[in-house]
């Protein structure tokens, strides 16, 4: 009887539910599967992970467009003074600026037979005319460098009456004469005057109407026409443009 009652309770203890299983011993139908359950209501948030690695760089990107100049910045303060630079080197030295010259003087030759009136006076010795502005030739002098210039006549008279004039372009500038009074022996007769000449300008002498035309030469007394420049215009001067 023991025997048996020990094989019985090992089948009764095979056939115990444990942990809701119903022992292979013991096989059933499975059940009807139950219905969905209601979802629940949602969940309170979690909390926020713990911040990942960095990352390794990424490509740099394309270069984007220039932007609008910004608005000038507040001028800065003047800085200090700098050091003197050294000294340069001597500059070759220049030329030396020549003042314009012009200058004449021409006698009449001897033995000259008296001039005409109302034409120039040919003066046909040229004692100096380095710059040719006096032609001996016309006994014209021509203006080439603007300026104010002195005219001079000395004129020897002898046994006749003389009167002359200086002329600029054709009028007179200045009026000399001199009356023959019967004199055994020669006179003189001079002057000048101070004349604003522009280039092309011409200066001469001429007698007057009449028989007032008493110029003298020999080889002891001459008769002169000289003129040169006093000062010039230097800014419509050629030499000093």
């Amino acid at each position: 009887m023991k025997p048996l009652l020990f094989l019985l309770g090992l089948i009764a203890s095979s056939c115990q539910i444990e942990d809701n299983k119903i022992p292979s011993l013991c096989p059933g139908q499975p059940g009807i599967p139950g219905t969905p359950g209601i979802h629940g209501s949602q969940g309170l948030p979690g909390r926020d992970g713990r911040d990942g690695r960095d990352g390794a760089a990424g490509i740099p990107g394309e270069k984007g467009e220039i932007g609008q100049p910004g608005l000038p910045g507040p001028r800065g303060d003047s800085g200090s003074p700098g050091m003197h630079g050294l000294s340069g080197e001597k500059g070759a030295q220049g030329e030396c600026a020549v003042a314009p010259r012009s200058a004449f003087t021409a006698k009449r030759a001897e033995s000259r037979a008296p001039p005409l009136a109302d034409q120039p006076i040919r003066f046909d010795v040229v004692l100096i005319n380095e710059q040719g502005h006096y032609d001996a030739d016309t006994g014209k002098f021509t203006c080439q460098i603007p300026g104010v210039y002195y005219f001079a006549v000395h004129a020897t008279v002898y046994r006749t009456s003389l009167q002359f004039d200086i002329l600029k372009n054709g009028q007179s500038v200045a009026s000399f004469f001199q009356f023959y009074g019967n004199w055994p022996k020669p006179t003189s007769l001079s002057g000048g005057a101070l004349v604003r000449l522009e280039p092309e300008d011409e200066v001469w002498v001429q007698v007057g109407v009449g028989d007032y035309f008493g110029f003298y030469s020999s080889i002891k007394t001459d008769s002169t026409f000289t003129g040169f420049l006093v000062y010039s215009y230097w800014q419509n001067s050629a030499v000093f443009a």
